[in-house]
């Protein structure tokens, strides 16, 4: 028997304050991260890893943090791996986080999200001691329109930020990301109404026990809340040091605030002090609205569109570029579909003082 959804279950309570991505010319040229693929392809052969390959993207990670190469001739996302491990080396297994995602391929995950709701821009990994230095997306389809990554120049939003009150507040008090993991057993019989991820989907356990422990383990205060939630608290700065650059740099935003889930099906209709994520400053007062207006408009400002195509292969400093995307609709018979690749771990140093 089908359970009817409620109309209301799909419509937001409350006034929403939707991204803007960029603000209609890149914040960089594309043309200093793009690497055509017919320059290193051989009579016309799908790419292949070669050394001069890997030196071009080397190099281009090395000075922008952001790759997007094109014109692969590639349907095979295990052989689009193969071209971005040329740099992303050290292939981390998903060990569990925010958002729910299956695993496409040996290591190869898909984005975790309903394609209708939009992904504000976000550092990957950044609500846990162990955040990740890049990752990577290989597009394998996608739409005749739309259906874009956006990335932000982080260097730039850091500098914009840091240039406010609220910027120096953020400095100041650092942010606690608030998140409270349903149980799946309860929703066994039921629809998932108000359900963003199950502790034992982001723990990887069934155990209470383990999955408190892992927890824990992440850095994350943690305690058991009423109808088994796994209620976690983490406080740390906004900003993170990036040896690569030498300075302190921006590292978080209001994807991890209960805005993430305006557009968000059967949870977007939850009043925010219902919903599953919420973001505080550190000393856990709240954000105003012009506060989050501004956070989400700081990223839009040094947006960068990636236009994907079959076969792309991108490439994405988790230091120096947020990435997000804006609300994907499908007609008939589209789809769009990304692999995801993270990157090489890293403990969280948060800031110093001399670096700013």
């Amino acid at each position: 028997m089908t359970t009817a959804i409620a109309p209301e279950v799909f419509a937001p309570l409350q006034d929403i304050i939707e991204p803007k991505w960029w603000t209609g010319t890149p914040a960089i040229s594309p043309e200093l991260f793009t690497i055509d693929g017919n320059e290193f392809r051989v009579s016309g052969e799908p790419l292949v890893p070669s050394p001069e390959l890997a030196e071009r993207m080397q190099k281009t990670f090395d000075d922008i943090g952001l790759v997007h190469v094109i014109n692969t001739g590639l349907t095979d996302m295990q052989a689009m791996r193969l071209i971005a491990t040329q740099v992303l080396k050290n292939e981390r297994k998903y060990e569990g986080g925010a958002n729910p995602r299956k695993a496409l391929q040996p290591n190869v995950y898909e984005v975790g999200a309903p394609l209708e709701s939009w992904l504000h821009y976000h550092h990957e990994m950044a609500y846990i001691d162990s955040s990740t230095k890049m990752l990577s997306f290989m597009c394998n389809k996608i739409p005749a329109e739309g259906g874009y990554t956006f990335v932000s120049d982080n260097v730039a939003a850091t500098e914009s930020i840091l240039a406010t009150p609220f910027g120096q507040k953020l400095k100041e008090l650092g942010i606690c990301y608030h998140r409270d993991l349903t149980d799946r057993d309860s929703f066994q019989d039921r629809v998932e109404y108000g359900v963003y991820n199950h502790w034992q989907l982001s723990m990887l356990t069934d155990d209470q026990d383990e999955a408190i422990a892992e927890a824990r383990a992440r850095g994350l205060n943690a305690e058991w809340g009423e109808d088994r939630k796994l209620k976690t608290r983490y406080t740390t700065s906004a900003f993170e040091f990036f040896p690569h650059l030498d300075r302190n740099l921006l590292y978080s935003s209001m994807a991890d605030d209960g805005a993430w889930f305006d557009t968000w099906p059967l949870v977007q209709h939850l009043p925010s002090e219902e919903r599953p994520l919420k973001l505080t400053f550190g000393d856990l007062t709240e954000m105003t609205r012009e506060e989050k207006e501004l956070f989400i408009d700081i990223y839009d400002r040094h947006g960068i569109p990636i236009p994907w195509k079959v076969g792309d292969v991108g490439l994405i400093c988790n230091y120096r570029f947020a990435h997000g995307r804006p609300s994907i609709h499908l007609k008939e018979g589209e789809e769009r579909e990304l692999g995801v690749l993270i990157g090489e771990s890293f403990d969280r140093l948060q800031t110093r003082e001399d670096k700013w």
